[in-house]
């Protein structure tokens, strides 16, 4: 039952892995605890009932996918021998590193960990021939979870998890053989507290400009011949965008204000029949690698576009590309992540429309 139980984790971290889509939202380096309660199934050899426990875990976001977790984590269970007049209980205390594998960065964040440390088996079944069979040895685990945030400062954790280590119980009549390697199961729950994380950076509207002084009308010029015709020149215009206001900071979804946005920019692109093409562009800051900040241009191109459509626009006339981090429109020192530095590279965070047109302007 046991190994069927871990079979089912690996065979579910398989399906998960395929299935989960790429991360939407950058990483923002914090630190967070993740204190919980566990609940273990025993190794079959230890003749020991399920139980439960709690730990501590310190984490950190390393990098766009990878976490670190540092873990304390301790269980009892009392025996299950079965021996007439037996009792006592089985106690585990682990200390472990964990590494894990985050798909997303979104506010649901499944992932697949693997870790190594050390655990202290203490096997204390008293008429059993065993009494305070407790030893230290190496341990070793892999299992999957997900993170959950309800928001940047809290969240939840779960994980199911298989554990080796070394036991030191056996007794003289073989009932109880639990000398060597052992494999618990455990399944986590725990809260996240996050912190160090800067916040998202909120864009202040541009104030309005006040407004220019009215000149005093003067006199009628003096009739003078036609002036020449203007020279033609081909219809263009660009639409700069905050990815803020479209998005949000590090996200690929379309805000409320963002749609609003580009309904107008629509209006206008479909009150000029003229206009033969479309090209959107998503561009990004320099936080990040250059694969991923390709990634969430491109898809943020395509967002833009795929909505653009849905206003009625030409679909055939749209074409989206993304240009990742390397058409900065301004350079910001500093290499930390940190709320200034993110605010520093807002105009670098953008998407441009641009519309093109066959229509001569000054042309007849």
């Amino acid at each position: 039952m046991k190994k069927n139980f871990l079979s089912l984790a690996i065979a579910s971290a398989f399906v998960l892995a395929s299935q989960v889509a790429q991360a939407e939202d950058m990483y923002r380096g914090a630190w967070y605890v993740v204190p919980g309660a566990t609940y273990i199934n025993t190794d079959n050899d230890l003749e020991a009932d399920n139980g439960r426990g709690g730990f501590l875990s310190i984490g950190k976001e390393i990098s766009e996918h990878w976490d670190i977790q540092g873990r304390l984590g301790h269980t009892r269970s009392d025996e299950d021998t079965g021996i007439a007049g037996a009792s006592g209980k089985y106690k585990q205390t682990a200390l472990g590193l964990d590494a894990l594998y985050v798909f997303s960065r979104e506010k649901f964040r499944p992932f697949l960990l693997a870790g190594i440390g050390a655990a202290r088996n203490d096997v204390d079944y008293s008429n059993a021939g065993l009494s305070d069979k407790a030893n230290t040895s190496w341990m070793a685990n892999v299992g999957l979870g997900a993170q959950y945030l309800f928001s940047d400062k809290f969240g939840i954790q779960a994980d199911v998890r298989h554990q080796w280590s070394r036991a030191d119980a056996r007794n003289a009549a073989r009932t109880v053989d639990a000398d060597g390697t052992i494999g618990n199961t455990l399944v986590n729950l725990g809260g996240i507290f996050r912190f160090g994380a800067p916040a998202p950076v909120v864009e202040e509207p541009t104030p309005a400009p006040a407004p220019e002084p009215v000149a005093a009308a003067e006199p009628a010029p003096a009739p003078v011949a036609p002036a020449p015709a203007p020279t033609c020149k081909p219809q263009n215009e660009v639409v700069t965008v905050s990815a803020e206001k479209l998005f949000g900071f590090d996200k690929a979804n379309l805000r409320e204000e963002g749609r609003k946005v580009l309904e107008e920019t629509a209006a206008k692109i479909k009150a000029n029949p003229e206009i033969t093409a479309v090209i959107v562009t998503g561009h990004t800051d320099r936080i990040g690698t250059d694969a991923y900040n390709q990634k969430l241009s491109e898809r943020r191109a395509k967002q833009v576009s795929d909505y653009l459509i849905a206003q009625g626009i030409d679909g055939g006339i749209i074409t989206s590309e993304g240009k990742g981090k390397s058409e900065p429109v301004v350079q910001c020192e500093g290499k930390k992540v940190s709320k200034k530095l993110i605010s520093c590279l807002q105009p670098n965070r953008r998407v441009e429309i641009r519309a093109e047109g066959t229509k001569q302007l000054g042309c007849q």
